[in-house]
């Protein structure tokens, strides 16, 4: 006979290697349907029901309300979805999260250890096949969830604890009729699911409970409903580091499923019987079937999320009315910040790489803002004007480097999961993407710098090198408005190539004009200097702009590429 202490370390093991079957089973699933799942849920959703729709599916792809929740937060914080969008996915993922339960049903009342070995071996076989890796790594992880399963159904047998009469006794103490006795073991379930951050974890030791006899099913479902608000608190922590929207949509998960504990409590034991008799179980019966009462369990779940998605579904302005005012809008939040990824909200692998390419663009279009700063500088004549644009471009160049280093770190925190080999390529071309941006926020800096120059020792440019000016300034912002095109996928290589060839070309025009200038004692030496400074740092900048986009497209670009009509444009 095991010893007591080894059957606890079965059962913790056990629940650990659920946690992890699951996770692994996640993670594949998204792998497999990265792309599609991202467009789903990024997807601007035309109605709630569609919301619904999709909060569901996406929630039996991943096997993780919670999951999907942190993400559609993200979402929010993003901006992608709407708060009343995002209300309607979280209520999908709430129906989508019962099948979890089924599986665990399942995995208790059939003993499916023997099925287990066979499909170990033919993940194994497929993950070192490489080809089919992340189908393995799928089956790897529902072989871990079923033997956990399996595992903990032996355990609960094991322990005996029908036959415990200290443990009966104590249970039996509290009366299941008494509403008092519901809400203790209520507020129990939260608290236990807000500690182990895992409702199918407290789940499975529900069911382990009242298959070995030591709940009842009223006292199980007490639980139950106390993980349905304890699951929140996810999604809750995720969002207090994102902005009042994201903050917004994982309270509105909280109401949801708080409301529906509110009305269910009032009719809570005729749901309950309802539950049991669809079922085929006598809910006041002395002795159950332990195998049942999983299935009770798991209809129970089903149930209270079907039917509070069916009565709330149709207040959904409401419950957004509800939590801006429970959250309202504060002036912080018009500061700058990261719109896609915060500290906090740490999604799934592939997730999290598709919001730091999002967050790319945004970097992307602030240097572009940064750029378009300096063409403003440069004509600006007002001292305290020039002063305070001065200061602004100075911030940019600030926030360029601390955007480089969050989304650089967040990318390190990304890949040490375990990433497909394209989801690497992916990061690691990234990375030099928000290098090749920071030195982009550098160069603007130093042509503000040099323009800084230009005013302090009262330099005054000619007309033909204020037009050659405007000239490369546009040139450079064309290539920098496709760089931030390509990085949305809809942009060129090869024009970009061709718009570097230009510059390259407009500044070899332009040195030799100001040589043949200065030769002629059109302008100063000190003009001159300044003159061909901005010019050069223009070109050094286009430079940067290029290896941005080879970055993202993988190749090296061409920057002598055929240009039609360069005889027109005085090359």
């Amino acid at each position: 006979m095991n010893s007591p202490l080894l059957i606890v370390f079965k059962l913790l093991g056990s629940i650990a290697l659920l946690m992890y079957g699951m996770k692994v089973m996640s993670e594949a699933l998204q792998k497999m349907a990265g792309p599609q799942l991202r467009h789903v849920l990024g997807a601007m959703t035309t109605n709630r029901f569609t919301g619904v729709l999709t909060g569901m599916l996406v929630c039996v792809s991943v096997q993780s309300s919670a999951a999907t929740t942190v993400m559609t937060v993200s979402f929010v914080n993003a901006a992608l979805l709407t708060l009343a969008q995002a209300i309607s996915v979280i209520m999908g993922a709430n129906i989508g999260t019962t099948l979890s339960a089924w599986i665990m049903s399942a995995g208790f009342s059939f003993n499916i250890a023997n099925l287990v070995w066979p499909v170990f071996l033919i993940a194994v076989i497929l993950i070192q096949f490489k080809k089919h890796r992340y189908l393995g790594d799928f089956l790897f992880g529902i072989s871990f969830m079923f033997f956990a399963l399996g595992t903990l159904s032996t355990t609960g047998r094991e322990m005996d604890l029908a036959n415990n009469e200290r443990i009966i006794n104590f249970f039996s103490s509290f009366d299941s009729g008494s509403y008092l006795t519901i809400l203790m073991f209520l507020l129990i379930g939260t608290i236990l699911t807000c500690i182990a951050q895992s409702s199918a974890a407290l789940m499975a030791i529900t069911m382990v409970l009242c298959t070995s006899g030591v709940l009842n099913i009223y006292q199980g479902i007490a639980l139950v409903m106390g993980e349905n608000i304890g699951t929140t608190l996810t999604a809750n922590l995720a969002a207090l580091s994102a902005n009042t929207q994201a903050r917004r949509a994982a309270l509105a998960h909280l109401v949801f499923n708080v409301f529906g504990v509110l009305w269910v409590l009032c009719v809570f034991y005729p749901f309950v019987r309802t539950a049991c008799r669809i079922v085929g179980v006598d809910a006041d019966a002395e002795i159950q079937s332990p195998e049942r009462l999983t299935f009770v369990l798991a209809t129970f779940h089903t149930m209270f999320n079907v039917t509070n998605t069916m009565i709330l579904i149709w207040f959904v302005p409401q419950i957004e009315k509800l939590v801006s005012k429970l959250i309202p809008h504060k002036a912080a939040d018009d500061e700058f910040r990261l719109q896609f990824i915060q500290s906090g909200i740490m999604k799934t692998p592939e997730i999290s790489v598709f919001q730091a390419q999002k967050e790319t663009e945004v970097f992307a279009d602030r240097m572009i803002r940064m750029f378009e700063m300096v063409e403003e500088l440069t004509s600006v004549q007002d001292a305290d004007s020039f002063k305070q644009l001065k200061e602004r471009i100075a911030k940019y160049e600030q926030i360029s480097d601390n955007m480089e280093n969050e989304i650089g770190k967040y990318l390190g925190q990304v890949s040490n999961a375990h990433l497909s080999d394209d989801t690497k390529q992916k990061i690691r071309a990234m990375l030099r993407e928000i290098s090749e941006l920071e030195s982009i926020g550098d160069s603007c800096y130093n042509l503000a710098r040099t323009l800084e120059r230009r005013r302090a020792q009262e330099v005054r440019l000619t007309e033909n090198q204020e037009d050659g000016l405007k000239e490369i300034y546009g040139r450079l912002k064309k290539g920098m408005e496709q760089m931030a095109l390509v990085l949305k996928g809809t942009g060129s290589a090869e024009e970009s190539a061709r718009l570097e060839h230009e510059l390259n070309l407009c500044r070899d025009r332009l040195r030799d004009q100001n040589i043949h200038a200065v030769d002629n004692h059109e302008y100063s030496f000190a003009t001159s200097t300044i003159y061909m400074d901005l010019v050069a740092e223009c070109e050094k900048c286009g430079d940067y702009v290029v290896n941005v986009v080879e970055a993202k497209t993988g190749s090296e670009l061409d920057d002598s590429p055929d240009i039609p009509g360069e005889q027109d444009s005085g090359i």
